[in-house]
């Protein structure tokens, strides 16, 4: 299971955190989640900080994330390698 809090920013960007494991439903909902606030215009910063496990539907929800509207930072070093390996872009803590 995972919660998601949402911080803002500043008026243009929030930072969306998910906290525990991310599985298929929890991906699932982030991705939507980004895609709406990008929507709406707003930057987005995914921050894995939170973030103890990353199943495959979470590293496929990541990896659609246009890098242009959303950002990914705060990883460990072992999730930072995990998305290293996949090619998704991420900023490590």
């Amino acid at each position: 299971m995972v919660r998601i809090q949402r911080d803002e920013v500043d008026a243009h960007a929030v930072a969306l955190i998910p906290q525990g494991r991310m599985s298929a439903e929890w991906a699932e909902l982030l991705e939507l989640e980004c895609e709406q606030l990008s929507r709406w215009g707003f930057r987005v910063v995914v921050d894995l900080s939170e973030v103890v496990v990353i199943g495959r539907y979470g590293l496929e929800a990541l990896r659609r994330l246009s890098p242009a509207r959303v950002g990914i930072t705060g990883c460990s070093p072992l999730i930072a390698a995990r998305l290293e390996q996949e090619g998704i872009p991420a900023e490590p803590r």
